[in-house]
């Protein structure tokens, strides 16, 4: 066991009274003792991070993608220890690590292109020797409060652009696994990155509050819970700030009658189960249409929930690994009595399962509900765990009211080989992130993400170009040069025409 520090300046940077234990999921044995930032410390951050901001905003935007480029090195040479760092802290697999790593990556790839994408417009003779232009500028500094699921992969979608635009970055990671968003801070000091642009400070809700509080951040992008992120939404607006804060979801997928079901059931156990069910894009609801194809779908799916192979993090065979803390274990597994006391049919139930050899680890076996009504509260709310509700349609129109009449919309999916109910399922669904025959739509890095009604705070989405319209301000100019001829004051609205 060690003890980590925040990272201000470039360096590692020691701070605050209070502590708190960082664990290894698979063993259940404290590996780390992670400090939790105060106002005090939070403060030292930003000032940092303001001091370093206009030296960096005046480097020009070709200068700062060569730095995300030799970052994009740096990071792929280190994939494997990263991986390795960010299972044993977490808990997913190696290999599901690597992708949480690599969709991070993805979007620093994406902001190379930075240069252009900070292009503004330009209008010559928009009237009698005027011109007009508008420029993207940075904010000053951001900030970013990021969840324990995806360690590498949201911080990265949230700094990355911020720090193209040439803002300076303020990270408060979860405090349950800081150490990889720590390390890939100190790879952008050694891709180039000038110390102060890209901070971290570990922290709770004082730490959150103190970022929220602070003038001198402009804005503020969050995942999380959906209380927490409505929590952080109306303080930081309240503050002036621009916020995007995205939260819970329940993620259903359609599978129509007409759908290949040992494809449907393929991509429905991976999507459902792949990470211990801890993805805010993790399919959670099977919606059948019809009870032929539900019959079907229980059938084919029972089996393979019972024959997951839960494991160790570094066990490249296992299905999924363990969940991040006991005190999430202990939540998960209440929801399942929840689903039973509710009149739910416990299909599978993986509560009991224990890891030989590693009895405190905080594992979990993989659960399936049938007979999931929309009145449940495990319908209602987020488990996040590896526990699928399977909720019986009579009709597609029906499959697809359920999905409307959720408060959460943040990814949804339909198996079908209906071109046309896929073509109408998509433009009528409300949801932000729509698969067809694709489980989990989370979009490529050149495409927006984000959720609906109360799966997402704000009106810009993460990455993408929304991203760069989220971190910079648009400035328009209007320009004439006079020729020397007076034309005297004017007291009506300019206009070109």
């Amino acid at each position: 066991m060690f003890e980590l520090t925040h990272f201000i300046g470039g360096e590692r940077a020691s701070g605050g009274a209070r502590f708190v234990d960082v664990f290894e999921p698979m063993t259940g044995s404290v590996i780390a003792r992670a400090p939790l930032a105060g106002a005090r410390e939070v403060r030292a951050a930003v000032e940092n991070a303001r001091a370093a901001q206009p030296g960096w905003a005046a480097m020009n935007p070709q200068r700062r993608a060569r730095i995300f480029m030799k970052f994009l090195e740096l990071a792929g040479r280190e994939m494997d220890s990263l991986a390795q760092l960010l299972a044993r802290e977490h808990g997913k697999t190696l290999a599901d690590a690597r992708g949480d790593i690599q969709r991070g990556l993805e979007v620093v790839e994406f902001c190379v292109a930075a240069p252009h994408l900070l292009k503004g417009g330009f209008t010559d003779s928009a009237g009698p020797g005027i011109d007009v232009y508008s420029m993207r500028q940075p904010l000053g500094v951001a900030a970013g409060i990021t969840p324990f699921n995806f360690p590498a992969m949201i911080p990265l979608w949230m700094a990355a652009p911020a720090i193209a635009c040439g803002n300076a970055f303020v990270l408060k990671p979860s405090e349950r696994d800081p150490q990889t968003p720590l390390r890939l801070a100190e790879l952008m000091i050694e891709a180039g990155l000038p110390p102060g642009v890209f901070n971290v400070v570990i922290g709770d809700k004082e730490a959150v509050d103190a970022l929220l509080d602070d003038p001198e951040v402009k804005a503020v992008a969050f995942v999380g819970s959906s209380a927490i992120a409505e929590y952080v939404y109306a303080r930081a607006c309240a503050q002036g700030k621009r916020a995007q804060c995205f939260g819970a979801a329940k993620n259903h997928m359609v599978i129509m009658p007409d759908a290949d079901m040992g494809q449907a059931v393929d991509a429905l156990i991976g999507a459902a189960y792949g990470s211990a069910g801890e993805r805010c894009m993790a399919i959670s609801v099977a919606v059948p249409v019809g009870e032929e194809t539900a019959q079907a779908l229980i059938d084919q799916l029972a089996p393979r929930v019972e024959s997951l192979k839960i494991g160790l993090s570094t066990d490249p065979s296992a299905d999924f690994g363990p969940l991040i803390s006991r005190a999430h274990l202990e939540r998960v597994k209440t929801y399942v009595a929840l689903g039973v006391e509710e009149g739910a049919r416990l299909v599978v139930d993986g509560r009991d399962f224990r890891m030989q050899g590693y009895e405190d680890g905080f594992f979990m076996g993989g659960c399936l509900f049938d007979a999931v009504t929309p009145q449940m509260r495990i319908y209602k709310e987020e488990i996040f765990g590896p526990v699928l509700s399977v909720l019986r349609a009579q009709s597609y129109e029906e499959a697809l009211a359920l999905v409307n009449a959720h408060d959460y919309a943040n990814g949804v999916a339909i198996f079908t080989r209906d071109g046309d109910a896929a073509r109408d399922f998509t433009s009528r669904v409300q949801v932000g992130m729509v698969g067809v025959n694709v489980p989990i739509p989370t979009p490529l890095a050149y495409y927006t993400f984000g959720g609906w009604k109360r799966s997402a705070f704000g009106d810009l989405n993460q990455h993408g170009e929304d991203a760069f319209r989220f971190y910079t301000r648009t400035k328009t100019v209007t320009s004439r040069w006079p020729s020397g001829v007076k034309e005297g004051a004017s007291f009506v609205i300019p206009t070109m025409s």
